[in-house]
């Protein structure tokens, strides 16, 4: 697909991910469209200092910034929004109500958009599979079903792995600094790929503006893709001094996700344990066949201060 030089581009969402995916569009060399980005109106109007702060700064990119709740707006409102734009990225979506990203997509297909990037930016679900230990995941095949479905609007998966910085989330488990402790999920061996948000933005922003032949298909990126065993020698060749080794198989994952069933960081635990959809090839994924360097969890490591 050709892009327009008047593209019109929705991010739908401004956290992490979603200012990294502006910061990809604006500074990417092919940029000539315009951007909106869709905040509720209570973060639009907010008197916050920090919200303040963050919208200014989407403005200082050129974004223009537009109200709309996905979850509490109809799926018809949202349509009406999605209707006047070329492309819609989809940013928005860990922690809300199960049904939105469903709810979203319909609102784009009701709307005839030219090409949609939903909320998918993860692992490989297709593999992961109906049922799995996270329940929510069941909601993006339900998803990539509506959306293979369909004929008349484009769509790119952009399948990034865990964010690098998850790693080092000790409700997670891999790497605990306070406990100066590093684990294995699964197994010592079991992989898992890894990219930063902002690497992210300039992959996705890539295929937007150059799609080379990309479209209606789920496409692979990763700054890197490691075994829990490669993290904790690359924590220690890092910080240095006594780390603990920790394996928590696949009997003790099953057996804490029995004790805590509602405990959404366990499930997680299950799936990257299982090791299932969650890493693939570094040759397999868009960033290495278009030449696009990425950030390594050795080189995020040395950017880190002191564990200490």
């Amino acid at each position: 697909m050709a892009c327009s030089p008047t593209q019109r581009v929705l991010i739908v969402g401004a956290g992490e991910l979603g200012t990294a995916i502006l910061e990809g569009l604006v500074q990417h060399p092919k940029h000539r469209s315009s951007i909106t980005v869709l905040l509720r109106a209570s973060t639009l109007q907010s008197v916050d200092t920090g919200k303040i702060r963050a919208n200014a700064y989407l403005r200082s990119l050129g974004a223009e910034l537009a109200p709309g709740d996905i979850v509490q707006d109809s799926e018809e409102h949202l349509a009406g929004i999605f209707k006047d734009y070329d492309t819609i990225i989809v940013c928005s979506g860990f922690g809300f109500p199960p049904g939105t990203q469903l709810r979203v997509t319909r609102a784009v297909l009701r709307a005839g958009v030219k090409r949609y990037f939903p909320w998918q930016w993860g692992i490989d679900y297709d593999i992961v599979g109906a049922g799995s230990a996270q329940d929510l995941f069941d909601e993006q095949l339900e998803v990539r079903k509506l959306l293979r479905a369909q004929v008349d609007v484009d769509w790119v998966v952009v399948s990034t792995g865990l964010f690098v910085s998850f790693i080092f989330v000790p409700e997670f488990g891999p790497v605990d600094f306070k406990a100066r402790t590093v684990r294995a999920l699964g197994g010592w061996d079991t992989q898992l790929s890894v990219t930063t948000p902002r690497d992210i933005g300039r992959v996705a922003a890539d295929i937007v503006y150059d799609p080379q032949g990309i479209n209606r298909q789920v496409v692979f990126t990763a700054g890197d893709t490691v075994s829990y065993e490669n993290v904790a020698d690359l924590v220690t060749k890092r910080f240095g001094g006594q780390w603990a080794r920790e394996l928590w198989d696949m009997d003790t994952l099953q057996q804490r996700l029995k004790d805590n069933p509602d405990n959404g960081m366990v499930k997680y635990q299950n799936v990257f344990g299982a090791g299932n959809g969650v890493a693939w090839d570094m040759a397999s994924t868009v960033n290495a066949q278009r030449g696009i360097k990425m950030q390594t969890v050795e080189g995020y490591l040395e950017e880190m201060k002191d564990s200490s």
